[in-house]
């Protein structure tokens, strides 16, 4: 899908910014650039749209020469999602959507019904948010408004430069899970430029971990974490960035907890490892589109950690009970009683939350209820 070729990048002043890169990204596949503040990630990206151009080398798109292509031409087929989020301000959220559609001469109904789709994908209402001002929204909202204007045009590749970073960290995490989920969906070539390895660990199929305008190590999350090439790769997997306090997720009225830290069931046991020390957890509950799989505990991600290829499919549990949220007290302490050490909570088939024993401990000791006469378990 793109490819990149012996390519540099040397500044009139001899500064060289990129050194001989060489890399390929399959179609469909979300790859993460990372590394220190000026080491080539973001020349890197902005050299896909030809934002930036190389001194040498070649850059293919579907094995066609780039630079051959006409820049508006190029950049109207890529989205691009920027940290400042870059919304026109005199444009409605419909006309910001639609700009590039409508450049590209696309009919009326057509845009228009792009902009109900999109907006729904990323939970705002059209009817709500479409006439509105970028002002009249909050920053994650903005985010989700430049995420899917990337999108609006159907376009294969979609650059992402920071897109998070800027947002408090309970929106940049809830931003970062609707990228997997919706690249779940919509499948399109992501070149995701990132300072946070969490973040790249999160939502990438590979990284490319950069310094000093070279590319270091380029594999999947889970390999870097197992195969770490240098101390450098290793230093840099070490470091604990930002949003340490994530996991201090915000609680339901009673007895369930609503924020949870899921993961998709393809996730390599080394990255299932990760997350658990990041988020400082215990266990992953496996979701694919919200559907709720299994349990993965952290004794089996250590019991099958040899086996590199094995995935949290392989190893998630099954055999556990799980309640909705207005199942009483009673049911929950019965199945607690039995030697259940959490309870997800589920509404269908969708998980909804996670019922622990301190949880538990925390909601019944702001119950009004009279000791065993049974509460329900609420949203909140």
């Amino acid at each position: 899908m793109i490819t990149f070729k012996h390519v540099e990048k040397k500044y009139p002043d001899g500064f060289t910014a990129l050194k001989d890169i060489n890399f390929e990204i399959q179609e469909g596949e979300l790859v993460a650039l990372i590394g220190p503040s000026g080491c080539g990630k973001t020349t890197t990206m902005r050299m896909v749209n030809r934002l930036t151009e190389p001194t040498s080398g070649q850059i293919l798109i579907n094995g066609e020469d780039i630079s051959k292509i006409d820049p508006v031409q190029l950049r109207r087929n890529i989205g691009y999602v920027i940290q400042q989020i870059g919304l026109l301000p005199h444009m409605t959220i419909e006309d910001n959507i639609t700009l590039v559609p409508r450049l590209k001469g696309w009919d009326k109904e057509r845009y228009v019904n792009k902009v109900d789709e999109l907006l729904n994908m990323v939970g705002l209402d059209p009817e709500t948010y479409k006439s509105r001002f970028p002002s009249d929204l909050s920053g994650g909202q903005q985010q989700r408004v430049g995420v899917i204007r990337a999108l609006a045009a159907e376009p294969p590749i979609i650059l992402m430069d920071e897109p998070f970073s800027a947002l408090d960290p309970i929106s940049r995490e809830q931003l970062q899970d609707e990228l997997v989920q919706l690249q779940e969906n919509i499948k399109k070539t992501i070149v995701f430029v990132t300072h946070d390895m969490d973040e790249a660990i999160k939502i990438a199929d590979r990284i490319a971990i950069m310094k000093d305008g070279e590319i270091i190590q380029f594999d999947t999350p889970d390999r870097i974490l197992r195969h770490p090439i240098n101390e450098f790769v290793r230093g840099f997997i070490g470091e604990e960035r930002l949003d340490a306090e994530k996991n201090s997720a915000p609680a339901a009225e009673d007895l369930m907890i609503k924020k949870v830290i899921t993961a998709r069931p393809l996730k390599g046991l080394a990255q299932a490892l990760k997350m658990m020390k990041t988020y400082k957890v215990d266990s992953l509950l496996v979701t694919d589109h919200n559907r709720f799989l299994g349990i993965a505990t952290i004794e089996d991600v250590e019991k099958n950690y040899h086996d590199e290829e094995k995935t949290l499919q392989d190893i998630m549990r099954k055999d556990f009970e799980t309640v909705n949220s207005d199942t009483p007290y009673t049911d929950v302490a019965a199945i607690f009683a039995s030697g259940a050490a959490s309870i997800p909570v589920l509404s269908g088939e969708k998980l909804v939350g996670l019922i622990t024993k301190s949880t538990m401990m925390r909601g019944l000791a702001g119950m009004k209820t009279a000791p065993g006469e049974g509460g329900n378990i609420h949203e909140g």
